[in-house]
């Protein structure tokens, strides 16, 4: 077990024991050099995703099928989604060529005929001259895959795409007289479309006066600052605190920042505000009213547009309504922005009516960031049989005679003495049931990783809580948490058969989610001066399925985390609730995906474990010590490679 870091060493002390690398497999030594069997893969990450996506395109041997691959970046995202990131001259050009479109108006007449669209081998990069041309050919176009992941064209009196901007090439686009007029009529009625939105939007700003709009600049500001990074598009612009050149709050631009668009926007009269940050401004405030700052990583990837807002909306409410006593929710009166905020007020209302009857939870797109709210189906079949083998294994390894989550949640509040009591080699009944409740679910839904993170002390939290210390709490590093992470016993063979590696790669796990817990626990705190100060996103409420999570996050990327499930859980400590004071999460590093049923069921387990930590928070409450020592670094290498620190591995533990 870990020995209690001396939190009264000297600042010189403190940085030389920083300098030390933790990662398991060279404890001891000094940080920065190479660990083993780490080496870079040069077809992982986003860039090498699109290059695969655009080579399946030009291979497609027609038009229609290359973009449909594009659509879906080669079914790693939904269709619709790339649909809404187009902007207003693609939109129309992709509508009038192939008949394209998110929209359901009733209006659209046929785009032209799929052999008027040519064939991709006449249309590739090699034929850049007249190659392909004919007389009933009007204009030769251009579709291309950009390097942030959009479907972008050329049309009629555009330049010619910029090459740098674009994955691999493009290809050649021929256009009819009829898809020409087509998209004479797409534009024209995407014009009348957007003078009246703008109209609307404006009007609406102007009803809020100076002090209403300063408010809703500030409320999407701390949004932007307090969530996960996004992309937003309006038009050809581009809103993000994501690399790129970063244009909102976030990780670069502190709050106030003259480069932020929201920040440049105070002071100024709404008249000289351009249509992009207009739109911007109303997008995000409907978001917001909606479901609070969570609702705007569901617009990631996609045009931040009052038509594209209202659909968001009407998708939530056809959710919420199918688990809602009739009549539930409404439908937005009109198409203003008075009556969509009507609505999103409403889903805010009527959201934990939708969760006290059903398990609301979000589908994550990794490749574009993209999150979509679901409402989950009923705990059915597979999610039974999960939970069945759970409680099987459980019931071999703790004291407790459960055939549900339920019930092995109700015996253990009952007996919580046994949390603070040692058990099967560790300290406390509180790891042994951590890391019992991760065997276990990761065995059962064939996770090669599962893990599970939270405090290690909450007695020194009740004590700092109840002198009122924020700014003590937010100063806290991140050893001040800790996660147990238990691999499968063959996750090797994702790691070149490598035990250390699998050490090494479950340590980064663990280390990232300490910082995750550092991240959000002053989200639960008033908004103290320093709790204010002090980086943290807003706290987790709802669990999540991701999709091709490998895409952007470093550590996503390096430790082939590509699809995973995570299920926050709050715990009230004190008398206060803490959102997302732990979490259990499962990943596999090759698919198949997990299921709706497969998070169901993780679901209660992340629920177990937060009965049990609150039923152990009332004892630290009442002067029971309780400390959570294991799940170090050492401990990593022992549980994993069977050996101890500072031996080469194993074949790790039988």
């Amino acid at each position: 077990m870990a020995a209690p870091v001396d939190r009264g060493e000297s600042r010189r002390a403190a940085n030389a024991r920083k300098r030390i690398s933790r990662r398991p497999s060279r404890l001891g030594s000094p940080a920065g050099i190479s660990s083993p069997g780490r080496g870079g893969s040069t077809d992982a990450g986003f860039p090498a995703l699109l290059a695969r996506v655009w080579h399946r395109a030009e291979q497609a041997g027609d038009l229609r099928a290359a973009v449909e691959i594009l659509l879906t970046l080669d079914n790693h995202v939904p269709a619709d989604v790339q649909l809404r990131a187009l902007s207003r001259n693609d939109e129309a050009a992709l509508t009038a060529l192939f008949d394209l479109t998110w929209r359901d108006d009733g209006q659209r007449p046929p785009a032209a005929a799929p052999e008027e669209a040519g064939e991709a081998g006449e249309a590739g990069e090699a034929a850049e001259g007249d190659a392909g041309w004919d007389e009933e050919r009007t204009f030769l176009g251009e579709i291309a895959l950009s390097t942030s992941g959009r479907i972008v064209l050329r049309g009629p009196s555009q330049a010619p795409l910029q090459r740098e901007r674009v994955v691999g090439g493009i290809l050649r686009v021929p256009w009819s007289q009829q898809a020409l007029h087509r998209y004479r009529q797409e534009l024209s009625r995407a014009a009348a479309r957007q003078a009246q939105v703008m109209a609307d939007c404006r009007r609406w700003l102007a009803e809020q006066g100076t002090k209403g709009r300063d408010e809703l600049l500030a409320q999407a500001k701390e949004a932007a600052q307090r969530t996960a990074p996004f992309v937003l598009y309006r038009g050809d612009d581009q809103y993000t605190n994501f690399r790129d050149q970063n244009t909102l709050t976030g990780k670069t631009l502190w709050p106030g920042h003259p480069d932020c668009a929201l920040s440049s926007l105070h002071g100024v009269p709404l008249d000289l505000w351009s249509d992009s940050d207009v739109e911007l401004v109303v997008g995000l405030s409907l978001l917001i009213a909606s479901s609070g700052f969570g609702r705007v990583e569901e617009a990631n990837g996609t045009q931040l547009t009052v038509e594209h807002v209202a659909f968001m909306l009407e998708r939530i409410r056809a959710g919420y309504n199918a688990v809602l006593p009739a009549p539930g929710v409404a439908p937005a009166a009109s198409a203003q922005v008075s009556d969509l905020m009507t609505l999103a007020e409403d889903l805010r209302e009527r959201r934990p009516e939708v969760g006290a009857g059903a398990q609301l939870y979000r589908e994550i797109h990794g490749a574009l960031m993209h999150k979509i709210e679901r409402v989950a189906g009923p705990f059915a079949g597979a999610a039974q049989e999960t939970e069945a083998a759970i409680c099987r294994d459980l019931r071999a390894r703790l004291p407790f005679t459960g055939t549900t989550l339920a019930e092995f949640g109700d015996e253990i509040v009952r007996t919580s003495a046994w949390l603070t009591a040692p058990h099967g080699g560790f300290g406390t009944g509180l790891e042994s049931l951590v890391h019992h409740a991760v065997t276990a679910v990761g065995s059962a839904l064939r996770a090669d990783f599962a893990m599970s993170r939270g405090i290690r002390s909450l007695p020194a939290l009740i004590a700092a809580m109840r002198d009122e210390q924020w700014e003590q709490i937010c100063a806290w590093d991140i050893t001040r948490y800790f996660c147990c992470v238990v691999p499968l016993p063959d996750a090797a063979r994702h790691f070149g058969q490598s035990i250390a590696a699998v050490a090494d790669t479950a340590w980064a796990m663990s280390s990232r989610m300490q910082y995750n817990s550092w991240h959000f626990v002053p989200g639960n705190l008033p908004r103290d001066r320093a709790v204010v100060a002090r980086d943290h996103f807003v706290p987790p409420t709802i669990p999540d399925i991701a999709l091709y999570s490998d895409q952007h996050h470093h550590g996503h990327v390096n430790n082939k985390v590509r699809f995973s499930i995570r299920s926050p859980q709050a715990v009230t400590v004190d008398g206060r609730q803490f959102n997302g004071f732990l979490d259990l999460r499962l990943l596999r590093c090759e698919g198949p995906a997990f299921t709706e049923q497969d998070l169901l069921a993780a679901h209660r387990v992340s629920r177990l474990l937060a009965a049990a930590t609150t039923a152990a928070a009332e004892l630290a409450a009442a002067g029971t010590p309780l400390e959570v020592t294991a799940f170090d670094s050492p401990w990593h290498w022992r549980q994993i490679t069977g050996t101890e620190p500072g031996t080469p591995a194993g074949a790790g533990p039988s």
